[in-house]
């Protein structure tokens, strides 16, 4: 069947994963996902996913913003509009893509978007005019777990350090991110816990509060336990049915609206 006769889905899902992050942070979430029966993409960005971290050495913000744009395109021949799910920097990139695809893009579901974190040298916080330096003296940079609890976490969601290049990229795409708040008009489910040690939980209510979107459109759920990696914590099950709830009733307007 030739690809102009091919029935296409109202609905197609984007999953975008986080800095460092493996498949295997958003693999209960995707499993979840498969069920709906709708297209779905989980791709891997650049430098992500590989034997070593040293595969992320060099690569900007701009090649997963690339790769992010590439998947939107070629579930766009799968779908007539795609819900798109950003876990931490991935939300960065979802931001980004509602942004430049208006009419591509059915909604969003950002969970614990990477707004403002935790670390002093990150933008907006007290030691940011130090991250270039810092960038020039350290070369890798360790990361630590942050889940709820060591026996809650069900996989290795990232690699164990990061060259400091790759979090200097990160840097720029948040401060890039930040200002396009008020261009997001889309549909908005945000996500985040309370209690975890990366991305500072205020980030959830500047991006609720900053975003154009309707208030009748966008929502903010609360987790009380979990680390960063909701997907892979003791709350993983109520973060993905959270996720697929929304899902429905998305699917549920659009074939009405059909």
């Amino acid at each position: 069947m030739d690809e102009q006769h091919q029935v296409r889905s109202p609905l197609g899902v984007l999953v975008i994963h986080g800095f460092t992050a493996t498949l295997d942070s958003v693999k209960l979430l995707s499993l979840s996902l498969l069920e709906l029966g709708i297209p779905l993409s989980v791709p891997l960005l650049t430098g992500h996913g590989a034997s070593s971290p040293e595969a992320l050495r060099g690569v900007k913000w701009e090649r997963w913003m690339a790769d992010a744009e590439e998947a939107l395109h070629k579930l766009s021949l799968e779908a007539d509009q795609i819900i798109v799910i950003g876990h931490s920097m991935g939300a960065l990139l979802s931001l980004n893509l509602a942004v430049m695809y208006r009419e591509k893009i059915d909604c969003l579901v950002l969970a614990t978007p990477a707004i403002k974190l935790v670390s002093v040298f990150a933008p907006g916080r007290p030691l940011h005019f130090a991250a270039p330096l810092l960038g020039k003296i350290i070369r890798n940079w360790e990361l630590k777990s942050d889940a709820s609890e060591a026996a809650c976490a069900t996989c290795i969601p990232h690699y164990s350090w990061v060259p400091t290049d790759a979090i200097i990229s990160l840097f720029d795409l948040i401060k890039k991110s930040t200002k396009l708040l008020d261009r997001i008009t889309v549909p908005v489910l945000i996500i985040h816990s309370r209690k975890e040690l990366t991305v500072r939980p205020e980030s959830a209510i500047m991006l609720y509060d900053g975003i154009a979107t309707s208030p009748s459109e966008k929502s903010l759920i609360w987790l009380e336990h979990s680390g960063h990696q909701l997907f892979c914590d003791c709350e993983r099950e109520k973060a993905v049915q959270t996720i697929i709830d929304y899902l429905l009733c998305r699917i549920k307007r659009k074939k009405v609206l059909r």
